[in-house]
């Protein structure tokens, strides 16, 4: 039996979708047409997915070139603003007699932080608290706009095949994570985490409550990567139990 659809998968429903020429974007493109969804002008399903990797400018680093933050933010969050300020009016009005939604796609790197890129860690943190902010602010008036945050895990997407010229036997493709995706906004899911051939579900809670517990237990910064750390981390997340 196949999983329920969310609603605005509906034959004559229209997406707009950014970054839709390659990887995510581009199957859920092909995921919609199947399904017999228009997919420019008149929007029942906004899909704000474009992202960028940048590096610093050459002989300067991630903290002396300010551009490297610039140029990340750019496409990264305000690229999801200026989406949404542009056709928020659009999908919000008449929603009170269809079922809209607007998916923004953010990372596990703006969940957990790790090391090493920090642009576009902070720029998909912002994309996380964007999505939060969209949806507590349209859920009274304009209940029948859905909200939901995709967090994709690692994908064999076109900023991957830069690294691999086959797909890693960890990734997903990008049409399983249209396929999760899809089963969350079923099941009226804000927050879609998706695993991969590698990362479980499980795992990913624990990897969250982990840094969140940096905080509320007054540890330093990013315990995971740290080398004195390492190992506590390790085993912390090994024997933590996960409640429903």
């Amino acid at each position: 039996m196949s999983p329920a659809l969310h609603p605005v998968f509906r034959p004559g429903a229209t997406a707009l979708i950014t970054g839709a020429a390659s990887g995510i974007g581009l199957a859920t493109a092909q995921f919609c047409r199947t399904h017999g969804m228009n997919l420019v002008l008149g929007i029942d399903l906004l899909f704000l997915n474009a992202g960028t990797m940048v590096q610093p400018t050459e002989g300067k680093t991630t903290w002396t070139d300010p551009t490297y933050f610039q140029r990340a933010l750019a496409v990264n969050t305000l690229g999801y603003t200026n989406g949404i300020a542009t056709f928020i009016d659009d999908i919000t009005r008449g929603s009170d007699t269809v079922p809209r939604a607007i998916i923004l796609t953010g990372s596990k790197q703006g969940l957990t932080n790790p090391p090493g890129d920090p642009a576009y860690n902070a720029s998909k943190a912002a994309v996380k608290s964007i999505a939060e902010q969209l949806s507590y602010s349209l859920y009274e008036k304009h209940p029948n706009v859905s909200v939901h945050l995709l967090v994709p895990g690692f994908t064999y997407t076109g900023m991957i095949r830069r690294h691999f010229k086959e797909k890693p036997n960890g990734a997903w493709l990008p049409e399983q994570v249209v396929e999760y995706l899809s089963q969350g906004m079923a099941e009226g899911r804000f927050y879609i985490i998706c695993p991969d051939n590698e990362v479980t579900e499980e795992l990913d809670k624990k990897r969250m409550m982990w840094s969140c517990g940096d905080m509320v237990n007054r540890r330093p910064a990013l315990t995971r990567w740290r080398a004195d750390w390492k190992e506590k981390a390790a085993k912390g997340i090994e024997e933590m139990e996960i409640g429903e």
